[in-house]
């Protein structure tokens, strides 16, 4: 069976050469005569698995030496109580609402924390981003939080909020390692790898070393002490490690590629594609403000419920998977992550075009 092209939104498109490159080391890693599912996290092979990840990571990020990297599970879900529970110190936080991963953010953290909701979008369906410019944050927040890039409603920051000198903590879930960063303009920035990065079951958190407290209060769990993992070294108890072993072969094929500076541009043609014609068509129509769009996920109608069925289902049979939106949203919802070929949005569009011709 050929492969498919996969729009989902995440557990998402994986490259290529690194499925192959798994498939080949399968049942036997280097000689060890075992898979990597099946090898002991505290063997010297695993050890060298997990440094060279975060080693390659750190490059890639050009992360400084006064931040930790941690390979946590529970992806970043999980992240929305562990935040809170270890920045506590007023014992309150700013949330800006972008989206439905911001707003469950926000919820969760008030489990433990005050949380004041300094802007939302939700007005208008989370179809942009505020403007963060100058926005009332309490002095004695304890941090500012967003989630960067919004995976439902295809909307990005495009400029960081002024957090008036308080910390900043963004969710970087659906545009992880999509283009250069500076790792120094937050304190923590974090996201689930199962969208840009590898399989499902882990979260990378990304934390200047002076946020790690020495204590937490004793309710807090062990395993979501930021200060029990990064003594640790991720390896407190059982990793994920297969994960950690698939994100590290995929941060060699971002090296390969030239490193996010390159991925940014074959990103930015990518998403040019489909914005260009989502633009100029007659039929389809984005639903994010062109300033505020995201190069990674691309929400798009017809304004006819039963006409993006029909799409969604033709689509499907054309070899385009994934592309039913959030039902939040509806209509169709484009992941082009960094795994995505550039044929396959050429190929989505081209797909696209002939649809509008027949359904005219």
């Amino acid at each position: 069976m050929s492969r498919v092209y996969n729009f989902s939104a995440g557990p998402a498109v994986l490259p290529e050469e690194v499925l192959e490159e798994a498939a080949n080391e399968m049942l036997d890693y280097q000689g060890t005569g075992m898979s990597v599912m099946e090898m002991s996290h505290r063997s010297p092979a695993f050890q060298q698995i997990i440094d060279d990840a975060e080693a390659d990571l750190r490059e890639l990020m050009n992360i400084p030496d006064n931040y930790k990297v941690l390979f946590l599970q529970g992806g970043a879900s999980t992240q929305f109580s562990a935040i809170p529970m270890n920045l506590k110190k007023n014992g309150k936080a700013a949330y800006i609402v972008t989206g439905q991963w911001a707003k469950k953010a926000a919820q969760e953290a008030e489990k433990y924390i005050d949380v004041v909701r300094v802007a939302s979008s939700e007005d208008k369906t989370f179809s942009y981003i505020p403007d963060c410019s100058d926005l009332d944050i309490p002095e004695d927040a304890d941090y500012v939080y967003i989630c960067e890039n919004n995976t439902i409603y295809g909307t990005k920051y495009k400029t960081l909020p002024n957090t008036k000198g308080h910390i900043l903590v963004s969710d970087v879930s659906s545009c992880f390692l999509s283009e250069p960063v500076d790792v120094e303009k937050y304190g923590i920035i974090y996201g689930g790898v199962q969208k840009n990065i590898g399989p499902a079951g882990m979260a990378i958190v990304i934390i200047r070393e002076d946020l790690i407290p020495e204590e937490v209060d004793k309710c807090v769990p062990t395993m979501l002490a930021y200060k029990t993992q990064a003594d640790a070294g991720s390896l407190y108890n059982t990793p994920p490690c297969y994960t950690i072993y698939m994100c590290g072969k995929v941060f060699k094929w971002l090296k390969k590629m030239g490193g996010l500076d390159a991925m940014k541009e074959r990103n930015e043609k990518k998403a040019k594609i489909l914005y260009d014609f989502l633009d100029q068509s007659e039929m389809f129509k984005g639903t994010v403000v062109p300033e505020d769009r995201s190069l990674m996920n691309v929400p798009f109608v017809t304004g006819d419920e039963e006409l993006d069925a029909k799409f969604v289902k033709e689509a499907k049979a054309a070899g385009f998977e994934n592309l039913k939106g959030h039902r939040t949203v509806g209509g169709m919802r484009a992941s082009i992550y960094n795994a995505m070929p550039i044929e396959g949005v050429e190929a989505l569009v081209e797909f696209m075009k002939k649809f509008e011709e027949e359904n005219k």
